[in-house]
């Protein structure tokens, strides 16, 4: 077993900007890199091996080759790869959306629900983000709202800046507003429902779908829960991630037990660790079992287990 350097699956969407490519030198046949997707074994875009003998073999290739004692005891408990971390740069504003809980989503979509955590990179002055309703409200309001294009005005908005943490349980409306560019950590799901897109229009003329009736069907009618961070690293832990943000001054120790893998993404610098170097925006798949390590160098992590 030994630590895996990914390359990222990119995604151009209408609403993506430009800076994952001109600030982390991601490369693209598109005008945009809306995502990032650095630690997948999704279906929608896997995540490549870059390093040692599983090189150019897609994630779930190279996991399938190494066995599932690389993800750990709480890993292999899943039915799916648990994971997927990705680079989010939201050049405009994101559509009011909403992800199902792990039922809904097996019985409707089948795979898992989507319950997700952002870590802000960077964001404009007066950048914004919408998260959960103002107060609580009924399912009659809430559809209300929708048909008369007033559903703005009953979200909480939030201010944003840069090192702000947000825990998204599965069933929060949610909304990342233009000018935010965000490291997510979620559950391995792609699955969205759509509930205001501002009537754009996609590259071909088109209104993108929306998903009322689902969006319906799962969102909490509530205000967001209240999110602190657990202690000085810990950002965000509950039954499928638990999420650290870690400085590297010279040395930082690490692990990684038999009780899951371990995801080492760099936010700033550059580390090195198991033989490997990642730089700004650069992530790693650590396999369970290989113990403690030393991470040198200069810069800040987001060091993710299951």
């Amino acid at each position: 077993m030994y630590a895996l350097k990914l390359m990222p699956a990119l995604k151009e969407i209408i609403w993506g900007g430009t800076r994952l490519i001109d600030e982390y030198g991601l490369k693209t046949e598109g005008s945009n890199i809306a995502e990032a997707w650095l630690l997948s074994c999704h279906k929608d875009g896997n995540s490549t091996v870059a390093n040692g003998e599983f090189s150019g073999k897609n994630l779930p290739e190279a996991l399938e080759l190494l066995g599932p004692d690389a993800l750990g005891k709480k890993g292999k408990a899943f039915k799916y790869f648990p994971l997927l971390i990705k680079l989010i740069d939201a050049k405009t504003d994101l559509s009011v959306q909403v992800h199902p809980s792990d039922e809904y989503a097996l019985k409707h979509e089948g795979e898992f629900g989507k319950t997700e955590m952002w870590y802000v990179l960077d964001a404009e002055e007066n950048a914004k983000l919408y998260y959960g309703f103002k107060e609580n409200i009924t399912k009659d309001e809430f559809k209300k709202h929708i048909e008369n294009g007033t559903l703005e005005s009953i979200l909480n908005a939030v201010k944003v800046k840069k090192g702000d943490c947000f825990f998204m349980p599965a069933g929060t409306i949610h909304a990342i507003g233009g000018g935010i560019l965000i490291a997510e950590i979620q559950q391995n799901s792609n699955t969205t429902y759509r509930v205001y897109d501002y009537n754009r229009r996609d590259k071909d003329g088109n209104l993108r779908p929306l998903h009322i009736e689902k969006a319906l069907d799962v969102t909490s009618l509530t205000p967001p829960p209240t999110f602190e961070n657990i202690d000085n690293e810990t950002l965000a832990s509950c039954e499928y991630f638990t999420v650290k943000k870690r400085e590297v001054n010279g040395k930082l120790e690490s692990y990684a037990d038999e009780d899951s893998f371990v995801s080492i993404l760099c936010l700033e610098g550059k580390v090195e660790f198991l033989g490997i170097t990642l730089n700004k925006g650069e992530c790693a798949f650590i396999p369970s079992g290989i113990g403690s390590f030393d991470i040198c160098g200069e810069g800040s992590i987001l060091e993710s287990r299951v």
